[in-house]
């Protein structure tokens, strides 16, 4: 295999979410038969179950015929006029100013930021250390941008309750070693745990010390379920690295995943470079997009509240089936819409169980691999979902897990 095939060959794109299409089991032998239900793809949130931002339609539509190419071709960054509105949201919602001008750009989806801000900062051979379990794409990325990745342990089963669990000696020595990039999701995807405010502060003084870039995932961080934490934003602390990044996006907790919309905000030397490398990937945020922008962080008085309780509950109910389940196990979720469900020994690997449960039980589910080879025997749920559907769906995975335990 030459270099570049085996470059793409490493990404892999059969188990990621939204690739159900291609989880096929009828070369698999089925115990038993089909069990009844409405389908359920928990690997996304349902935005029919939970609509997008009021106003966010009329918006879109309202620039889209006010500004017309004006919007259609602004500047790589984004529009001036949306960078500002966003700069002083942004900056009231993380506890420190952001300047519209130097400090911020607008990308396609939270993913864009993601890619824009990595391949800003990874170079080949630099070591970049990453939590595991973590989105499933910072391990890709960093294979892509042929950088050296370095796994920091995340204890999340064991941690106390408002912590994550990361090992912060093992993070020193990492940095100590020469690691010049350190990405993470708060909360994390995909086991909803929170950073608490002493992890995250510690995490900046060793950036600091070491002078370790940071880039922050932050894509939940309005989700917070657990009503007695505050959510610690690194950059509104006292002490922070001088390279961080943020990433963010009004994509899965305000339901506007499909207008694909995000925002990369800090370091402005940072900015600058990643503003260069969208203008030769994607030119800009998908112009006539930005103007929905203007609902973020607008929305009607309660609404936020009302959405996060709606999970909240929709949470409770399901750990309480998966608890239920002989040899199942999950952590709460404390931010975020994610579940992260081991299993107990089954008499098929954690590929054809997803096949399985998707042809026997129309529930589709992403195998725990995908955030680490050692989590084979976890699966992923986004329980954005309609709640009596995903409860009743989580029912059907536990059939699923009696039919074929070891």
């Amino acid at each position: 295999m030459d270099y570049l095939a085996e470059k793409f060959a490493r990404l892999g794109t059969d188990n990621a979410p939204g690739q159900e299409g291609l989880q096929k089991a009828e070369d698999l032998p089925m115990i038993g038969g089909k069990i009844e239900g409405p389908a359920v793809d928990f690997s996304h949130g349902d935005v029919n179950a939970h609509q997008p931002i009021p106003g966010s339609l009329e918006t879109f539509v309202k620039h889209y015929c006010v500004d017309g190419t004006f919007q259609a071709y602004t500047e790589y960054r984004g529009k001036g006029a949306i960078r500002e509105y966003l700069a002083e949201k942004l900056a009231e919602y993380s506890g420190a100013p952001v300047d519209p001008k130097t400090e911020i750009i607008l990308t396609p989806g939270t993913q864009g930021a993601l890619f824009l801000a990595m391949g800003s900062l990874v170079g080949r051979g630099d070591k970049v250390a990453i939590v595991e379990p973590d989105y499933f794409d910072n391990r890709k990325l960093v294979e892509f941008f042929e950088g050296e990745m370095v796994p920091i342990h995340m204890n999340w089963k064991d941690a106390a309750p408002h912590t994550s669990g990361i090992d912060l000696k093992e993070l020193e020595e990492a940095f100590k070693n020469g690691v010049k990039l350190f990405l993470y999701s708060n909360p994390n995807n995909p086991t909803g745990a929170v950073f608490s405010k002493e992890e995250v502060s510690e995490i900046a003084r060793l950036a600091k010390k070491y002078d370790v870039a940071i880039l922050a995932d932050e894509l939940y961080s309005r989700q917070i379920l657990e009503k007695d934490f505050t959510y610690t934003h690194m950059r509104s602390l006292p002490e922070k690295p001088d390279k961080l990044i943020t990433i963010m996006g009004p994509s899965k907790t305000e339901s506007l995943s499909g207008f694909r919309l995000g925002v990369g905000y800090g370091t402005p030397e940072i900015i600058t470079r990643m503003e260069k490398l969208q203008a030769v990937v994607s030119l800009r945020c998908a112009g006539y997009n930005q103007a929905a922008f203007y609902k973020w962080f607008s929305e009607p008085e309660g609404w936020m509240e009302k959405r996060i309780a709606d999970h909240r509950q929709i949470r409770d109910d399901i750990l309480k089936v998966i608890n239920s389940c002989p040899g199942c196990w999950a952590r709460p979720t404390e931010g975020g819409s994610y579940i992260f469900m081991q299993l107990p020994k089954l008499n098929v690997d954690i590929f054809q169980f997803t096949k399985l449960c998707r042809a026997q039980a129309s529930v589709t589910v992403t195998p725990g691999t995908e955030f680490g080879k050692q989590y084979s025997d976890f699966i992923r749920m986004n329980f954005s979902q309609d709640h009596d559907k995903a409860v009743d769906a989580v029912k059907r995975i536990c059939e699923m897990v009696d039919r074929y335990r070891a």
